[in-house]
């Protein structure tokens, strides 16, 4: 069997990448992104860098079941053992998303042994929100033959029909009844 060739830096001859793991960090900042696909665990620290982060793709697991619960605590769980190798004992907890990973994220967080400051939850909350489509009309139209009345069909309108044009011009407003 062949060795593998080692990477050697240009400083010194020293291997590269092994500064990246002396770097400590005693307090971070947790995101938690948790959407109805996927969940998503970034960890920084307090100035914002990036230090470590999963997905539920990275922790091995593809199609519908990256959105369950199950791989969202796993998702943490991989993200936080980077993170307290590297020293760190304190953090704050950023939940963001609808998702059904947020409380297995936070439960796998809290298992973890480390110190919470605080957990907020950053979920964007619109105030009072896009303009709704316009309300949907749905029509009966009816028949009535010898005192008994029968359902032929459901009809949708989408435009006015006030003034009674286009094809409901010709029946009367005994036919044409709202609901």
């Amino acid at each position: 069997m062949t060795k593998p060739i080692e990477k050697f830096g240009l400083r010194k001859n020293v291997r590269s990448g092994l500064h990246k793991n002396e770097r400590r960090i005693p307090k971070g900042v947790i995101h938690v992104q948790a959407s109805f696909n996927n969940t998503i665990v970034t960890v920084t620290d307090v100035r914002g860098r990036v230090v470590s982060w999963a997905s539920a793709g990275t922790s091995g697991f593809r199609g519908t079941r990256k959105g369950t619960p199950y791989v969202a605590q796993a998702t943490a769980s991989n993200s936080i053992r980077t993170v307290s190798d590297q020293g760190m004992q304190r953090a704050e907890v950023m939940i963001n998303g609808p998702g059904l990973g947020r409380d297995a994220a936070l439960r796998a967080i809290r298992r973890s042994g480390m110190l919470l400051s605080f957990i907020r939850d950053v979920t964007p909350m619109p105030h009072n929100g896009c303009r709704p489509p316009k309300k949907r009309r749905v029509y009966m139209v009816r028949e009535e033959v010898a005192g008994y009345t029968r359902t032929l069909q459901w009809e949708c309108v989408e435009s006015r029909i006030d003034n009674k044009q286009g094809e409901f011009a010709d029946l009367t407003d005994v036919e044409l009844k709202e609901l």
